[in-house]
């Protein structure tokens, strides 16, 4: 089965992130042996589309969060509460449920 997002064959899990970015990721993380002018021209790169879309951060943030909600259970093999027994939890110190 293939998947197409937008008309783009997405092939690969950097392909989703690529997408869901609107930026290759490698602008964001560098590449290994870059020279310093490389980096430079990036972080400029970088600065340059943040100043155009000031809510990417927070857009990225939030595709983190789901992305980690909706998979949270196969990537550490977690079994989830019934809904009945994870309405009764309550914070505990620090905020962590008890």
């Amino acid at each position: 089965m293939r998947t197409f997002i937008g008309g783009h064959q997405v092939v690969s899990d950097t392909d989703f992130i690529e997408l869901a970015l609107g930026t290759p990721v490698e602008l964001w993380l560098g590449v290994e042996g870059e020279s310093e002018m490389e980096r430079a021209a990036r972080l400029d790169a970088a600065r340059d589309i943040l100043a155009d879309n000031p809510n990417l951060p927070d857009d990225v943030s939030r595709v983190a969060a789901e992305a980690i909600e909706a998979f949270a259970p196969e990537l550490f093999n977690v079994v989830p509460l019934p809904a009945s027994k994870a309405a009764r939890r309550r914070p505990g110190r620090n905020g962590v449920a008890a």
